[in-house]
């Protein structure tokens, strides 16, 4: 039996999807910017839905949406959502964000901040287990696809917010570029004090800003965490 995944406000079933609630989804959901008023926020590829409650418990938003691909992850998200103290403002669809980006831009509909923990395994390493695939590989949305898609539906004011590999972050920008979304914010993400950079934390706009950049440490020693760290996550985990 899967535990669920306890956090202080919510709690996260998992046992329906290939994707656990891992480090990267709760950096991206405590790290991207609620602070203006924001109407709408849509996650893409909510996976168990725990970006999305994050969100949903860090914001006043009246409208949280998701999609997800994946019909397992989907009817998760949906049951997590449902459960939690803000069912009312949380709604999940079971769509491609192709599909979904289209058909919300031919309505005219945008959303004031987008965030996503997008799939990044390149197809070499794709493994026998279909689900997880489309949830880790970008063979499932491509970084060009996602950006495309984000363009469209973002309001003029809006914020994209995700976080990939370190090592695409230079490619991820330019891309980015090209949809005239331009980086505003950068957190790099290291383990521990020794370990490389992992991960980076991106923050885009269409508006061309100074570059906040910063850096974060997740660990001193083996379950040691930093300053930062436990300052970042301790409103959602229950041994911050």
């Amino acid at each position: 039996m899967i535990q669920p995944f306890q956090f202080k406000e919510f709690t996260i079933h998992q046992d329906k999807t290939a994707m656990k609630v891992g480090t990267d989804a709760v950096l991206l959901g405590a790290w991207c910017t609620v602070d203006n008023y924001l109407d709408s926020i849509l996650d893409i590829g909510a996976g168990t839905g725990v970006i999305s409650l994050m969100i949903a418990q860090r914001s006043d938003a009246m409208t949280i949406d998701a999609v997800e691909v994946d019909e397992n992850a989907y009817e998760q998200a949906v049951e997590n959502f449902e459960k939690s103290d803000w069912g009312d403002r949380l709604y999940c669809y079971n769509a491609t964000f192709q599909e979904f980006a289209d058909e919300i831009e031919a309505e005219e509909e945008r959303y004031d901040l987008i965030v996503s923990n997008p799939p990044f395994y390149t197809d070499a390493f794709e493994s026998e287990d279909e689900a997880r695939n489309k949830a880790r590989f970008t063979s499932a949305l491509s970084f060009e696809d996602l950006l495309v898609g984000v363009s469209k539906i973002l309001s003029k004011n809006g914020v994209f917010s995700t976080i990939i590999p370190f090592k695409e972050e230079e490619n991820f920008i330019n891309i980015a570029k090209e949809q005239h979304l331009f980086l505003n914010r950068i957190c790099r993400v290291q383990g521990n004090t020794t370990s490389e950079v992992k991960r980076s934390l991106l923050a885009f706009s269409f508006q061309e800003t100074e570059i906040q950049e910063t850096h974060l440490i997740i660990e001193i020693a083996r379950h040691q965490y930093t300053e930062d760290y436990i300052n970042l996550t301790k409103d959602f985990y229950l041994k911050m």
